[in-house]
């Protein structure tokens, strides 16, 4: 027999022993890649037997498997007699969206919808065709999937808000119930189902560099603190996320896969809903056409209700090509009107700036400086590392105004060590090579600290429209970022308090200073005087990725509401909006926590309403057994 065995270019040759070992450690290393997203990670997609046996009717026709609809999925299957329906848009997960500390590559991939706002010459012009870019998941997920993981849960002030504006059963006290209900445990250690992991995420990043901020901004008197008390999110702390054990949490997986084996409870993937049918009087949704694997369209009859959680985009856009939207726009398509609402108005989003310090300190020489192949080992075959995380390891909330304890400004920060260019790669692949090229020459020469910083309570109000009445066209989406004057206000406050930072002792004994980007246009102002900042923010200003509100939440009091306080379409008796859309105002804080919340609030509301009806047809049919 022929040797075929593949002779390596060594300098010496194994005699077996380490050909075996390297055998197992490949072995070892492709294993624990396939598993990274395996199949029973994920929901069976019901996609064939809905081609070859039709689909049928169905109790609740879930549009949507991200952040909330997939808590409301799960929750409504609980109940054994509904048969409830999930159409996902995307598909499962790619290995990337697994490993936390990579999730900016899946940007621009078929996993995400890569959308960008209407030009606005005044933010984003370092970013790639200078439009501001506004990323959401399309997978099992959705844009819990693809995001930084991130769950605090906005201030109580926020929810009171909504309270006081008319809002019943949504206030601070209301709310708090549902964000403990989504990290309780549900099911047993081996199957868990139905609710949020968490890690407190002490453990992620440099303990040096979490040292200095914590110190820096305790210099400034912003509290420290192990975790944010409930309801109060000001100062600087550990930052809790959806993760465990190096893996993502999304409410894909927690909530609607480790449940998606009931029989009363089908997913259909790659189904792209187009449009919501109503009957003659338009009150009732009767059923939902979508077009699966871009190949056939099908339709599914819903018998109770359907539960739109398509996101902040997609939900006004879907609910605009169905019929429903503003009278004008509508007509001007030429899409039939069912109901005149202002959906796609009220557009919210915070705004994000990225600024860095430069620093040479020997203290920080210690740290391992590690290749990003080197820190996929470690993930694959020890579960540690950087690529555990995908976060900065603790926020700080700050009021700069210093008139309240509302904060006005969030921070997140990162360390990116000298040579490591990769850690950057994501920053780096949104922007025009002209701008990020001397960020590149100094992180060579020196470590970089990224200061991210949002305006947490914009005052500026978007709107999302649709650009034709084809259903694969992408909206328009007019985000208005800084149109308010106070918003712009709010962001150089934001500044200077970094500089601020500049000048504790815990930065000073890093060495630690604000690193200047050459910027044509700006540099011909005074270095940091108010009209340079306004200039760099032109250029590095960009959304926050937190959009909001466009399906606006609110009493029929409410000009500007699309839906009513139990979440329902106005004018429609079984059409529910879930998700971050009906937010009335943008929350003091990341939306992944509360658009989870808003998935338990609304599934809630679904069973509350319908459970007279539930229990009433259990009697019918109970008196009907009594009389045979």
């Amino acid at each position: 027999m022929t040797n075929t065995s593949i002779q390596l270019p060594c300098a010496a040759q194994s005699v077996g022993a380490v050909n075996s070992l390297v055998t197992t450690l490949f072995q070892t290393i492709l294993t624990a890649q396939c598993a990274l997203s395996a199949k029973s990670d994920w929901p069976p997609d019901y996609g064939d037997e809905a081609l070859n046996d039709g689909i049928g009717k169905y109790d609740f026709i879930v549009i949507g498997a991200g952040s909330a609809g997939s808590v409301v999925a799960s929750r409504l299957s609980e109940n054994a007699k509904w048969k409830v329906l999930v159409l996902e848009a995307g598909d499962d997960p790619p290995q990337e969206s697994e490993i936390p500390g990579l999730q900016g590559y899946l940007e621009r991939t078929r996993y995400s919808w890569d959308y960008y706002s209407e030009p606005q010459p005044h933010i984003c012009q370092a970013l790639k065709r200078r439009l501001c870019y506004i990323p959401r998941g399309k997978l099992i997920g959705g844009t819990g999937a693809i995001n930084g993981m991130i769950y605090v849960k906005g201030h109580r002030q926020d929810f009171d808000d909504w309270l006081a504006a008319g809002n019943t059963q949504w206030g601070w006290a209301d709310v708090k119930q549902f964000y403990e209900r989504a990290v309780s445990p549900v099911g047993n250690a081996t199957h868990p189902m139905g609710y949020v992991v968490l890690d407190a995420n002490k453990d992620v990043g440099s303990v040096l560099l979490n040292g200095a901020i914590f110190n820096a901004t305790a210099e400034l008197g912003v509290p420290s603190k192990s975790a944010f008390e409930d309801g109060i999110e000001v100062g600087t702390a550990f930052l809790p996320v959806t993760n465990s054990n190096g893996r993502r949490m999304a409410t894909g997986k927690t909530y609607l896969a480790k449940v998606s084996r009931r029989p009363n409870l089908h997913v259909i993937k790659n189904a792209h809903v187009h449009k919501i049918h109503f009957d003659s009087s338009g009150k009732r949704a009767t059923r939902v056409t979508f077009s699966l694997r871009e190949s056939y369209e099908l339709s599914a009859e819903v018998r109770k209700e359907v539960v739109l959680s398509a996101g902040t985009i997609d939900s006004p856009k879907l609910l605009m090509l169905s019929g429903v939207g503003p009278r004008k726009h509508l007509e001007k398509l030429d899409i039939p009107v069912v109901h005149d609402l202002p959906v796609g108005s009220n557009l919210r989003d915070h705004v994000s700036l990225m600024v860095h310090f430069k620093f040479e300190n020997t203290s920080f020489d210690a740290l391992e400086q590690t290749r990003h192949i080197d820190l996929l080992y470690q993930f694959l075959t020890r579960n540690n590392g950087r690529l555990v995380n995908g976060s900065s390891s603790i926020t700080s909330f700050v009021n700069t105004k210093r008139d309240s304890d509302l904060p006005d400004i969030q921070y997140h920060y990162a360390l990116n060590q000298q040579g490591d260019v990769e850690s950057l790669g994501v920053y780096f692949a949104r922007r025009d090579q002209k701008y990020t090229a001397s960020l590149i020459r100094q992180l060579r020469k020196s470590h970089l600290i990224s200061f991210l910083l949002l305006s947490t309570k914009p005052r500026s109000v978007g709107k999302i429209r649709l650009r034709s009445s084809d259903y694969l066209d992408h909206p328009r989406i007019f985000s208005n970022y800084l149109s308010d004057p106070e918003d712009m206000a709010t962001i150089l406050r934001g500044i200077r308090f970094i500089e601020r930072l500049e000048r504790t002792n815990a930065m000073r004994e890093l060495n630690a200073t604000l690193f200047r980007i050459p910027l044509e246009e700006c540099d011909e102002y005074e270095y940091r005087s108010e009209a340079y900042w306004r200039c760099y923010v032109k250029y590095f200003g960009e959304a926050g990725y937190h959009p909001t509100g466009t399906v606006k939440m609110g009493p029929s009091s409410d000009r500007g509401a699309c839906v009513d306080p139990r979440l329902r379409l106005y004018g429609v008796e079984n059409l529910r909006v879930a998700d971050a859309s009906i937010m009335p105002d943008v929350p003091h804080a990341n939306t992944n926590a509360p658009t989870i919340m808003i998935g338990e609030r609304g599934a809630d509301f679904i069973k509350q309403d319908w459970k007279e009806d539930d229990q009433g047809a259990n009697e019918s049919k109970r008196r009907s057994l009594n009389t045979l």
